[in-house]
């Protein structure tokens, strides 16, 4: 089957004149994510993002549903009070940026419409971006103070604040002039974002926060095959909506695309950290957490190179924090007036 922008928006379409038919309780519902990138395809594999908004909170939150190997929904269910508040939602990254890009598919009391509206009235303000941007790279340095008070041997939990600690991090200069990177995207399209606001060094100090300055494109078709291993070993019963089974192809392929690019680096992002969930999921004396071990270890994620990782975390944020400052002071913004 040919993937095109065109047949993805019209499953959408379909999609949601199904679930209008057989749910009362949608309020609304609209498209956002990846299908307003320009090109939605990664290695040939694409995921559509609806979100339902209903009058109540409702369960699950997020489901995935097969489309084909290479497509699949995503789908969110919102209630309508996380909504509500238009102020909260302009310095929300994530959902902000979701609401001021989306299609509205389905709106008939025009709640989407009128919450659109507002959102998008001072979302770029200079005021909120600095605001949306600090939220995150304060998220990050509460992160790093907690792993710098850690006094004992890193493990999982540690190795998955640390992640996040970075991902904020990244992210908090990525929003100053755009919405948050996605996983699969997110070395791809970090070095444009970072050189955008003077900045173009963050990006080798964000592929050496991952451990990734002596990695080669033969480490990281070793450890494609040992992600690979994991992410099949995940009990279905286990398994999260982020790593469904209906996901392998979307991430595989686009895995594939990357390590065959100029910058197979770029890879290192999604790879480790959609690892790092999958030997979550997995029983502490499996096969596959072994080889996690040794590869997160030799790249100092784990043992004794952590530490170091944190400190470099440490420097990275200094760095960034500093970029902020400047920014909000050339816009005549102080810090402490936000």
């Amino acid at each position: 089957m040919r993937i095109t922008p065109a047949l993805l928006h019209k499953i959408a379409r379909d999609t949601v004149a199904q679930r209008i038919r057989r749910d009362r309780t949608l309020l609304a519902v609209y498209l956002a994510g990846s299908l307003f990138s320009g090109d939605p395809l990664l290695g040939g594999t694409a995921d559509i993002d609806l979100f339902c908004v209903h009058d109540d909170p409702v369960s699950p939150e997020r489901e995935i549903q097969r489309l084909t190997d290479e497509v699949h929904l995503d789908i969110a269910h919102h209630g309508r009070d996380e909504y509500n508040q238009a102020r909260t939602l302009r310095q929300h990254p994530w959902l902000g940026y979701g609401i001021i890009n989306c299609t509205i598919m389905h709106d008939p009391q025009h709640f989407m419409d009128f919450t659109q509206a507002s959102v998008r009235g001072q979302f770029n303000l200079p005021e909120n971006i600095l605001s949306r941007v600090q939220n995150l790279s304060e998220h990050a340095r509460q992160i790093w103070l907690e792993l710098h008070d850690e006094r004992q041997e890193p493990g999982l939990d540690q190795v998955s604040n640390y992640l996040r600690a970075v991902g904020q991090a990244a992210n908090a200069v990525a929003c100053l002039n755009g919405p948050p990177l996605t996983d699969r995207r997110f070395l791809l399209q970090f070095p444009q974002r970072a050189a955008a606001v003077g900045r173009p060094g963050l990006y080798p100090g964000l592929v050496g926060l991952l451990g990734g300055a002596q990695v080669d494109s033969g480490d990281l078709q070793e450890w494609l095959q040992a992600w690979e291993g994991a992410y099949l070993a995940i009990p279905p019963e286990t398994a999260t909506p982020r790593l469904h089974p209906d996901r392998f192809a979307y991430y595989r392929q686009a895995f594939e695309s990357l390590l065959g690019s100029e910058s197979p680096q770029d890879v290192l992002w999604p790879l480790l950290r959609t690892w790092h969930k999958a030997i979550r999921l997995l029983p502490a004396d499996h096969p596959q957490v072994e080889t996690w071990q040794q590869v997160f270890s030799d790249i100092g994620l784990l043992g004794p190179g952590f530490r170091e990782r944190v400190n470099a975390l440490d420097a990275y944020l200094d760095s960034v924090e500093e970029l902020l400052d400047e920014w909000g002071q050339a816009r005549g913004i102080e810090r402490e007036t936000l």
